[in-house]
C-alpha cells in the first residue's frame, strides 16, 4: 500500500539532527553535543503548578486557543519583555510546542506556487512543512554576510511569488541574532508588499549583550511570532509554544489548530502559566551559565584555529569543517568512530550547510570540557 502515500510525505525525510543522533547514540562511551536539550531541569514552582493542576482534577479540554489565564500570560509576557502588545483574547494561541505552532501557521497562510524564503543554513524543521503544503522553499546564502540575515540579503531572493519570509533569531545552528535596526530595515523592505513574516523567536529570552528585539515591533500587522517554553523554562517534553499574530490572521490560524490538536495539555498550560507569571524571569539564571559556557567553548575552538563566529544567543556554535576531504556527515561520524565525541552535521542544516558541523553548548561544563577536549585530540591525530 505504500504507493498510495502522499507523494509530498514520502518526498521528505527525517530530520538530519535526529537521524545522526539516533544513528551514533548507542556508542560506548560516547560525548554527545548534538541536542538542543537544556541540561537544567524545568523550575520547581512550575511542576509543583502541574502537580497541583492534576490533584484539582484540571484535566479537561480547555479553550481552543489556550486557558484565557495563560493567555493573558503570555501576552504580558511580550508586552513586558519585549514591548509588543497582544490582545490576549483574540491574539494569542497556545499550541503544543512550537513545532505544532510552526506548522499550523505555514499551513493558514500557505498555498500551491507561493515561495518561501529562509536563511541558509538553516533548522531543518521548515523546509518539510512548507513541501507539504505545496509551497517551495528559497534559501537565501547567509554564509558571506556572518551569517546575518538582512535586508540587503532577502531583497534579492524577493520574487512575485514569495508568500513569506522566516527570520529565527537566535539562530539554530547559528546563534546568529539580528539588532533593532537590522530588523527595522527588513520591515522597510516589505512594508508595501503582501508578504508574512513568520518570525521564529524560540531563543529569545536567551540573548546575550544585547536585548531582544521582536520584529513585531516594526510591522506586527503583516508579523507571526512564534514561541514557546522549551528554551527559556527548560520545559521541552511539557510542549508548550505561542503564537502572537494579529486578529485577522490569528482567528485563521486557529482554525487550523483547532482541527490539528483541539488544545494544548491542561495539565502544561497550568505549569506554563506558572512560568509566565510567577516565572517570567526563570530564564535570567540560565542565560547567565549558557553565556559562561559560549565564552568558553568559543575560547577553546578559536585555540583550536577552526572558524567560527561567536553567537549573540541561544547554545550553538556552528564550526567550518577543519581542511579535509570528508563532506560534513563523514567528518562528524569519523569524529564518533576515532574519539567518541558526536556533533552535527551541517548538510542536516540544508544543502548550505554543507562544509560545517553544530556544536550544541546545552550540556555540564564538565562534559564541554571532555568532548572539546576529544575534538582536539582528533585535530591533532588525525588530520
Amino acid at each position: 500500500m505504500e504507493h498510495l502515500i502522499n507523494k509530498k510525505v514520502k518526498e521528505i525525510e527525517i530530520s538530519g539532527i535526529r537521524k545522526f543522533f539516533n544513528m551514533v547514540a548507542d556508542t560506548k562511551d560516547m560525548i554527545s553535543l548534538t541536542i538542543g536539550q537544556p541540561d537544567f531541569p524545568t523550575p520547581q514552582h512550575v511542576k509543583a503548578a502541574a502537580k497541583k493542576a492534576i490533584d484539582e482534577n484540571v484535566t479537561s479540554y480547555t479553550h481552543n486557543a489556550g486557558t484565557i489565564a495563560l493567555r493573558k500570560a503570555a501576552a504580558n509576557f511580550y508586552q513586558t519583555k519585549y514591548d509588543v502588545t497582544y490582545n490576549p483574547e483574540t491574539e494569542v494561541i497556545i499550541t503544543t510546542g512550537a513545532s505544532e505552532a510552526i506548522d499550523v501557521s505555514f499551513r493558514t497562510i500557505l498555498e500551491p506556487n507561493c515561495e518561501v524564503i529562509l536563511p541558509g543554513p538553516v533548522y531543518p524543521g521548515y523546509e518539510p512543512i512548507i513541501r507539504l503544503c505545496g509551497a517551495t522553499p528559497i534559501l537565501a546564502d547567509i554564509r558571506d554576510h556572518q551569517f546575518r540575515f538582512t535586508a540587503e540579503v532577502i531583497k534579492k531572493y524577493i520574487t512575485d511569488a514569495t508568500r513569506c519570509i522566516v527570520l529565527p533569531y537566535p539562530s539554530n545552528p547559528t546563534g546568529v541574532s539580528l539588532t533593532a535596526a537590522e530588523l527595522s530595515e527588513i520591515a522597510d523592505l516589505i512594508k508595501d508588499r503582501d508578504i508574512f513574516i513568520l518570525a521564529d523567536e524560540i531563543y529569545s529570552e536567551l540573548s546575550f549583550e544585547q536585548a531582544h528585539v521582536s520584529i513585531a515591533r516594526f510591522i506586527k500587522e503583516k508579523t507571526i511570532v512564534i514561541n514557546g517554553l522549551s528554551k527559556s523554562h527548560s520545559m521541552t517534553g511539557w510542549r508548550i509554544g505561542m503564537i502572537y499574530a494579529p486578529e485577522n490572521i490569528a482567528k485563521h490560524i486557529i482554525k487550523v489548530h483547532q482541527y490539528n490538536v483541539t488544545c494544548a495539555s491542561s495539565i502544561s498550560q497550568m505549569a506554563a502559566c506558572e512560568a509566565l507569571t510567577n516565572g517570567i524571569n526563570d530564564a535570567i539564571p540560565m542565560k547567565v551559565e549558557y553565556q559562561k559556557r559560549r565564552d568558553y567553548v568559543f575560547e577553546r575552538l578559536v585555540s583550536m584555529n577552526l572558524e567560527v563566529i561567536k553567537p549573540d544567543g541561544g547554545f550553538y556554535f556552528f564550526v567550518k569543517n577543519p581542511k579535509t576531504e570528508l563532506n560534513s556527515f563523514d567528518f562528524a561520524l569519523s569524529l564518533v568512530e576515532k574519539v567518541g565525541v558526536a556533533v552535527v552535521p551541517g548538510s542536516a542544516f540544508s544543502e548550505l550547510g554543507e562544509g560545517y558541523f553544530r556544536i550544541s553548548y546545552a550540556y555540564s561544563q564538565e562534559t564541554l570540557e571532555e568532548g572539546l577536549n576529544r575534538l582536539e585530540i582528533y585535530l591533532e591525530k588525525y588530520l
